[in-house]
């Protein structure tokens, strides 16, 4: 019998450490020591949080630029590629024709200044 009433002691010694604990926790005691400890927890999340986004962006810019680059050298290497044509001798001449323009075929004169 002394037995059963030790284990009913220690059972509710434990109830009542249990419901200590509980109380402390749900009153709001405990929260409000370990205040600045969520606070600090609050601000990490935040950040994290904040430098996901901050990563998303800038993968997201660095993507855009590529294409842009891509599209800018495509149009360098076709305007490129007209100039080379539009300069050579047989097109220059067919773009001088309608000024009136022709090579000559005298050959060119040296002029001799006096001083």
């Amino acid at each position: 019998m002394a037995e059963k009433q030790d284990n009913n002691q220690q059972v509710k010694e434990k109830k009542t450490a249990l419901k200590a604990v509980r109380d402390s926790i749900v009153g709001g005691k405990w929260i409000a020591k370990n205040l600045n400890f969520f606070l600090f927890l609050s601000v990490l999340a935040i950040m994290y949080i904040a430098n996901g986004h901050m990563a998303d962006r800038a993968i997201r810019d660095i993507n855009k630029t590529q294409k842009q680059i891509k599209e800018l050298q495509y149009e360098y290497k076709t305007i490129k590629s007209e100039v080379m044509f539009k300069s050579e001798e047989v097109q220059v001449l067919k773009a001088a024709e309608p000024l009136g323009l022709k090579i000559s075929k005298d050959v060119p004169q040296r002029l001799v200044s006096e001083k």
